[in-house]
């Protein structure tokens, strides 16, 4: 029998915090048009205290990194979710270790930038293959082992074309996440990438003079000093914060904004198929 005094308990339904059980993209997106139309980062902020989900996702590393411009509990962060072997991270680190990111020029570090890369393609992901591929291709950081490199390329392709497709089949033809490509699916941009570019685009964020933004899509990372990232040899016009993003900008849309017309000529001229252009141009893209 209950006690007259005793007070109702409220159900634990009640309670529940229905932003838990969204998914990550969706957080993304509602951050990323608060990061865009907030008329100061105190109101960005104040939406980010107001749960744990809000405020993880908010203050995910690479946001912390580099839009908040923190760099050392950005990486530090990173490096936490890098030793439980978070394949993201490893290579988000990769990248930043190929640049010195948030350093100086002598912060560069190949060797680890390599072994992180490849830490990261072992557990799976995709554009640290990739980028593998091309350090095996150019000799950048590792012994160069032209054929291996092709190897791990063709691989990263033929998992990533797999993605796409499963993607494709199961989401609706109009879902901005996805970029087609003669009727094929290509690269899907992860939210967290989607944020930064989304960030930097709005207009209330202004890099700091000559400081240039990675010119593929789908990335979003800003240089952290002056001529950090290395620039297209071609044209001088473009500038990636890596070979991934390099081949994949490439293949979507530089490649039709780049190539010269005497390479095509003479492609044509010998009957060098499109898939040779393609590699023989992304190869001889120099770093500056």
């Amino acid at each position: 029998m209950t006690h007259l005094n005793k007070k109702p308990r409220l159900e634990k339904n009640l309670t529940v915090n229905h932003i838990d059980d969204l998914p990550d993209d969706l957080v993304f997106s509602i951050l990323r048009k608060l990061s865009s139309s907030a008329s100061c980062p105190a109101d960005f902020f104040n939406v980010l205290i107001t749960c744990k989900r809000l405020n993880r996702l908010g203050l995910h590393p690479l946001i912390r990194f580099y839009c908040l411009q923190n760099p050392v509990s950005g990486a530090s962060l990173m490096a936490r979710a890098a030793i439980k072997s978070h394949a993201p991270a490893l290579y988000s680190l990769s990248v930043i270790q190929f640049n010195g990111s948030g350093g100086n020029k002598s912060d560069k570090n190949l060797r680890a930038g390599v072994a992180l890369c490849a830490r990261s393609a072992y557990l799976g992901h995709v554009d640290a293959l990739r980028e593998l591929g091309h350090c095996l291709q150019d000799g950048y950081g590792v012994p160069r082992d032209v054929a291996e490199g092709r190897r791990l390329l063709i691989q990263a392709n033929a998992r990533e074309l797999a993605g796409s497709l499963r993607s494709y089949l199961s989401l609706k033809s109009g879902d901005e996440t996805l970029t087609e490509l003669n009727g094929l699916p290509v690269h899907e941009i992860r939210p967290v990438n989607r944020f930064l570019k989304d960030w930097f685009d709005s207009g209330r964020v202004v890099l700091a003079e000559g400081l240039r933004m990675c010119s593929h899509g789908g990335c979003g990372r800003p240089e952290t000093r002056s001529h950090e990232f290395r620039r297209c040899s071609v044209c001088g016009k473009v500038n990636y914060c890596s070979r991934g993003c390099q081949a994949l900008d490439w293949r979507v849309k530089h490649k039709m904004e780049c190539a010269p017309l005497d390479l095509w000529v003479g492609a044509a001229a010998i009957g060098v198929g499109d898939e040779d252009v393609d590699a023989v141009e992304v190869e001889n893209h120099a770093a500056r």
